[in-house]
């Protein structure tokens, strides 16, 4: 799971969407790509698991379930199936990240550099800084601002994205050596999963978003750029989100603003919040005696419901016996 846009960058990305009308900044106040879930998703997975035969589906539905029980009392707690799904978010973005570091490295050295990461991103090697004169024309006629606004914002996020990446990658290479090792390209492209990338993604938030330099983020700094009409008599719904998320989910101390550790919950998600929204979203819509828990009975009652669901990873561990082989 690559995470998404860098919080540094949103700021232009939504400049340059107001004044082009390029896209809609409600939808774009993500910071590293959270994960959002989604129950009505129905992708491969699961339609290879109709093709199984009932008795398989049910040996390894069963399997599964009975891994997630951890205590072996025969039910499924909220906190159960939250350790789960985040277990099974971990597993797939380290399997994703194995994947990936194939693919980047070029030359089957067993490490990535800079040089083979710009080519598997760009298809070709970028390394420009402020200062320097881009070769593609195009890409030069955007630096030195062009009438288009929407194309020179482009850029300017592109350009952004890019030197923010360098230095990541850099940050991840702990060794300093000529590229990253595997578990250097897992902290990479996942610093959420690895401790000595925290210090650096929290100052990369407080560089983009501490305006005045106090070592916080407060709300009109969490916001940002984001303003619509100055007429309007209310603020956009989205707004009103995103003051209810900075309140409720990030400000723990209820001091008007985020401290380091508040801001890495933001920039950074570890997917806990998520996790256990859609543990509490399936015991409530499966729960049929009100105990506040599942049973094996009541999964199977309504097994389209757990199989289209993170519980499953939308049907995905139905075909991954890391998840279902041992109890088979």
């Amino acid at each position: 799971m690559r995470l998404g846009p860098r919080p540094a960058a949103l700021g232009l990305l939504l400049l340059c969407a107001a004044a082009a009308g390029a896209c809609k900044a409600e939808e774009l106040h993500y910071p590293l790509g959270e994960r959002r879930s989604d129950y009505d998703l129905l992708p491969k997975y699961v339609d290879e698991y109709v093709k199984l035969g009932h008795e398989e589906q049910q040996k390894r539905l069963q399997a599964i379930i009975k891994k997630i029980d951890l205590d072996s009392d025969g039910f499924l707690t909220e906190s159960e199936l939250s350790s789960w799904i985040q277990m099974s978010f971990k597993h797939y973005a380290m399997q994703e990240a194995k994947q990936q570091f194939v693919e980047y490295d070029k030359n089957g050295d067993d490490t990535v550099t800079w040089d083979e990461y710009n080519i598997q991103m760009y298809d070709r090697v970028i390394d420009f800084d402020e200062n320097t004169a881009l070769d593609d024309a195009e890409e030069e006629s955007f630096r030195k601002v062009s009438s288009c606004v929407q194309s020179f914002c482009f850029w300017l996020l592109r350009f952004n994205l890019h030197l923010k990446d360098k230095k990541r990658f850099e940050k991840a290479n702990q060794d300093s050596g000529p590229g990253l090792s595997l578990e250097e390209f897992i902290a990479f492209e996942h610093p959420e999963e690895v401790d000595y990338m925290t210090e650096f993604v929290i100052q990369e938030a407080l560089e983009e978003h501490d305006k005045n330099g106090d070592g916080f983020v407060s709300l009109e700094e969490f916001l940002g750029d984001y303003r619509w009409d100055p007429t309007a008599n209310e603020d956009p719904e989205w707004i009103l989100v995103e003051k209810d998320r900075f309140v409720n989910d990030y400000d723990k101390d209820n001091d008007g603003r985020l401290d380091p550790q508040e801001l890495l919950p933001w920039v950074v998600p570890n997917n806990q919040g998520i996790a256990q929204e859609e543990a509490l979203h399936l015991i409530d819509e499966m729960d049929l005696n009100g105990d506040k828990k599942l049973s094996e009975e009541e999964i199977l009652e309504n097994p389209d419901l757990f199989l289209t669901s993170e519980a499953t990873d939308y049907g995905r561990q139905l075909h991954d016996d890391y998840f279902y082989h041992d109890e088979l």
